[in-house]
Formats: C-alpha cells, sequence, structure tokens
C-alpha cells in the first residue's frame, strides 16, 4: 500500500485500552450486573412449578415494574406483609387493587375459625426482625418466608402474573393458579379497584 493512503487512513481504537490501569477504570464505570436470587430461584425449581425468571432495570414499585416490563396493572402481583392480631401474613392482589383490611381480617378470620381484631401493615424493622431480610427484599412467595399466603380471587382472572422475586431487577412470570397451588393460599375477595381520575383537557379558546 503507498505511504501517502497509509497516512491517511484512520487506526481502528480497540475496544478496551492495552493499558491494564486504563482497563480498571473503564470496568469501574461500568454498573454492576445484578445477580439473580438464587434461593428463590431453588425453591421454584424444588417445588417443580413452571416459571419464567424476568430480568429488568431496577424497579421499586408495582407501578414501576409495570411500564418497565410492558405489563398492565392487574398482571402484576402486589406482595404485602400483613399484621393479623399476632400472626404475620404475606398478602397479594393486583397491583390496580388497594386493601381493605377489614374485608381482609374477615377472609382470615373465616379460614382460621378465629375473630381477627386488628389488621395492619407493620414496620420495616419488624420485616427485618420477623423475616430477617433487609427492606424491599420481600418476594411473594409464603413457603419461603415461612409465611401463610393470602391470595385475592382477581388475581385469578389474569391466568398468568409477574410476581415478585425479592430483588429489584427480577421478577418471576408464572400461572396464578399454580402459584396458589404451590403456596395452599387462602383465597378471598378483599381489594378495592384504584380509582383513576381522568382529567378533561379545556379547549383553547380563539
Amino acid at each position: 500500500m503507498p505511504k501517502a493512503k497509509q497516512k491517511n487512513k484512520k487506526a481502528r481504537k480497540p475496544a478496551y485500552s492495552t493499558s491494564r490501569q486504563e482497563n480498571k477504570k473503564v470496568l469501574k464505570k461500568r454498573p454492576a450486573k445484578a445477580s439473580p436470587p438464587l434461593k428463590v430461584i431453588k425453591y421454584l425449581e424444588k417445588a417443580g412449578v413452571p416459571h419464567n425468571v424476568l430480568e429488568h432495570k431496577t424497579v421499586y414499585t408495582a407501578f414501576d415494574a409495570a411500564q418497565t416490563m410492558g405489563r398492565k396493572l392487574n398482571e402484576i402481583a402486589k406482595s404485602l406483609l400483613i399484621q393479623a392480631d399476632k400472626n404475620y401474613y404475606l398478602v397479594l392482589l393486583p397491583a390496580d387493587y388497594n386493601l381493605d383490611f377489614k374485608k381482609l381480617g374477615k377472609t382470615i378470620g373465616s379460614a382460621s375459625e378465629k375473630g381477627v381484631k386488628v389488621v395492619k401493615i407493620p414496620a420495616e424493622k419488624v420485616m427485618e426482625k420477623v423475616l430477617k431480610i433487609k427492606a424491599g427484599a420481600l418476594s411473594a412467595f409464603g413457603g419461603f418466608h415461612n409465611l401463610p399466603v393470602v391470595l385475592d380471587k382477581e388475581l385469578v382472572k389474569v391466568k398468568k402474573a409477574v410476581f415478585s422475586s425479592g430483588s429489584f431487577n427480577h421478577s418471576v412470570e408464572m400461572a396464578v393458579k399454580d402459584f396458589a397451588k404451590m403456596e395452599n393460599a387462602i383465597m378471598g375477595s378483599f381489594g378495592v379497584k384504584k380509582k383513576v381520575k381522568i382529567v378533561k383537557r379545556q379547549k383553547s379558546k380563539k
């Protein structure tokens, strides 16, 4: 190749620098990839239930999960740690529903054949003490946390739902009937559909 052409030709830069120090700097700038919830995955594999582990960007709420995965809110199972008198339960309902504490108390009371006086959401410190997990690390699987599961009947209507794995970057998709059977869930109707306010656009004055 002639020297003139050789000078004009731009050399391609390597994806990584040949310097070890520069390579370390590049790797430090890269965000750390979240590891999958291996304990929950082993729990599901041991149960032999068909499921899919979904990896996604960091989410903190059911609404965020629906937006990130392009799902409807009723396809996302909202998981709540509930205290009914002195006992703890893992309660699941569609993300587009709010919890009716009185109805939940009746559902639990009917299943346990005991009246429930107080139903509440315990503080995060209680969760850490009772379940030995960090705040936000609650999965939807009661058997994994040694908790009885209470499932709203509205969630069964979607057939398949996305459940929390206890990770901010991974969720589990599976058939709701398989979930209910695996967790021996108490079934009931204790959710109230969220009211969505529709704001009408005002007509512009000419």
